[in-house]
């Protein structure tokens, strides 16, 4: 069979484009993926659950082998001065980074969309968009020309009247700080707090897996769902893609097609195109790989998030209520004033619970991330032309200073929040936290883990002359707080070697305007230089928008299968 679509990657994106596409019966569509499948009935409940600590951190549903450096690396060191690699938790299960991440359903300010068109997204301004954000979602809450009532995503929030009580302190210390309430995060773009919007319905996960390929969808007879199928090479007839080589469950498989849509994300997508001969000519050169289409911006300009964190003792009390498993109620949008930035460019949340294990409930953070970002330094790149090898993506995060000084400024903000007689009265012993390679591997759910956050927390929640001599002497790693809020340059270091991103991972084959050097698709995901190929998921981005990338993603994909439908009539 010859089918119309292979679409590569079944994670949000990819759920949206088989969707959509196999809505015309006509039409034969192929979804592959390379990890599980998730059919009504046999969700893992890890994935399910409302809380999504544990599904995050479980290596059943990773690329296990992925490395990432988030350090900005300068290209003049040898090896040996290179930044370390870390371990990164992207999805490998169908729904991709939505059956696994912390479901935050948030959109983006419109002045991204309109940076987005300056850059050469034509199409893809504030009101271009703003339809299929609300074709994604079936607002639960509210109604109005700023929601969505009919999508196949549910969005909710959970009201203040249901929140922990470190919630609901974290809220009455930003109220006293002078940010205003907001009830409703996704509507009019302004600085405040808030109830985040979230794609969960009833205490359970919506993932674009459960709410786009749903029983029904499953049972067309033109969509072919294959899993534990992961893509080895794609097939070119001249300058035309017309299949591709998979290996399901081991195997090799050749399927053909019409057209093949890279919906892989923003590290795997671009790695299929070096692969390929699509890319920088001297990145492949080195690698021994013909080059089939010189696209410079191939793998260029990755863009995350950067993030640090502040955390806390969280009271008995205050801790994650029976009313819900959510661990994350209240949110933060602020702007930093510097100039050029959107308004609302940071970002901060209060989190209850930092982990799934005994530690995690006993341990509160303020997050804080700078969400217009401007480090736009990073890269992805193979290590062989070998398929089974991961590539290695370089965020160079805070590669521009602004970012640095905006994390700064956060962290003193948010730290300054633990003084008020409300997160006094829910919380102790304030700490700058980082998300080592030891939090890591103790994060990882295992029996192990279990017994041994478990010992320990008995231990915090006992004298506080213990907890203040485990906290800085076994949890801190080499930071003190009071030193932190008070010292530039100490904070400098911290925030350097403590910052990560958001898992945001987006911008790495950037759509752009005919003309663009390092633009590598055209405002409707078509590769340039070759036919048959497309891209559509966070790597198509011209800039990675303020907001939480799964529902730009699910927006992106609905608005490219539209424009398809549409050129197909």
């Amino acid at each position: 069979m010859v089918y119309d679509f292979i679409i590569v990657g079944g994670g949000s994106a990819g759920s949206v484009l088989a969707n959509r596409l196999s809505a015309n019966s006509a039409t034969q569509v192929l979804l592959l993926e390379a990890g599980q499948d998730t059919p009504h009935g046999k969700v893992p409940p890890e994935v399910l659950d409302s809380y999504p600590g544990t599904a995050y951190f479980d290596p059943r549903f990773h690329w296990t082998d992925l490395k990432v450096r988030t350090e900005v690396v300068s290209h003049n060191n040898p090896n040996d001065s290179l930044p370390p690699l870390r371990k990164y938790e992207q999805a490998r299960i169908l729904g991709g980074g939505s059956s696994i991440n912390g479901q935050l359903a948030n959109r983006g300010s419109p002045d991204d969309f309109e940076e987005w068109v300056s850059r050469g997204a034509r199409g893809w301004g504030w009101k271009d968009v703003l339809p299929y954000y609300k074709k994604v979602e079936r607002d639960m809450d509210f109604d109005g020309s700023m929601h969505g009532k009919e999508g196949r995503i549910p969005v909710r929030r959970i009201f203040p009247d249901l929140w922990n009580e470190h919630s609901k302190a974290a809220a009455e210390a930003l109220k006293g700080a002078g940010f205003d309430y907001l009830p409703d995060q996704n509507g009019a773009w302004q600085d405040g707090y808030f109830p985040l919007t979230i794609s969960n319905a009833y205490e359970r996960r919506v993932s674009a897996a459960i709410g786009y390929l749903d029983p029904a969808t499953r049972q067309r007879g033109n969509l072919t769902i294959i899993t534990h199928a992961q893509v080895s090479e794609l097939l070119f007839e001249g300058k035309s893609c017309v299949g591709v080589v998979a290996r399901i469950n081991g195997a090799r498989a050749e399927f053909r097609t019409r057209e093949v849509i890279l919906s892989c994300g923003a590290i795997h997508s671009p790695a299929h195109l070096l692969r390929a001969g699509i890319g920088p000519v001297g990145h492949l050169k080195d690698l021994g790989i013909e080059a089939r289409s010189a696209l410079a911006g191939v793998g260029q300009g990755l863009m995350d998030h950067p993030s640090i964190s502040v955390s806390a003792y969280v009271k008995p009390h205050a801790r994650v209520n029976d009313l819900t498993r959510r661990h994350i109620h209240v949110g933060l949008r602020y702007s930093s004033r510097l100039p050029d930035m959107h308004e609302g460019d940071m970002f901060a949340v209060a989190v209850t619970k930092s982990s799934w294990h005994a530690v995690g409930e006993r341990i509160a953070s303020f997050l804080v991330a700078v969400y217009h970002t401007c480090s736009e330094r990073g890269q992805v790149k193979l290590t062989s032309p070998d398929w089974r090898d991961e590539p290695v993506a370089e965020f160079n995060l805070l590669s521009d200073r602004r970012d640095l000084e905006r994390l700064m400024q956060g962290f003193r903000m948010m730290g300054g929040l633990y003084a008020t007689p409300a997160m006094q009265a829910v919380s102790s012993d304030p700490f700058p936290a980082s998300y080592s390679e030891r939090v890591r591997k103790v994060g990882v759910v295992n029996t192990r883990n279990k017994l041994l956050t478990s010992a320990i927390g008995v231990l915090l929640d006992g004298p506080a002359a213990l907890r203040s001599y485990l906290i800085r002497k076994v949890i801190t790693e080499g930071f003190q707080y009071e030193t932190l809020m008070r010292d530039d340059d100490a904070l400098e270091a911290f925030v350097r070697k403590a910052a990560i991103g958001t898992w945001h991972a987006s911008c790495s084959c950037r759509m752009g305007a005919d003309g663009d050097p390092m633009a590598v698709t055209d405002s409707q995901g078509r590769v340039r230089g070759v036919e048959g190929l497309r891209v559509v998921d966070a790597s198509i981005f011209p800039l990675v928008p303020c907001a939480n990338t799964n529902f730009p993603t699910l927006m992106t994909a609905e608005k490219i299968a539209d424009a398809i439908a549409l050129n197909r009539a």
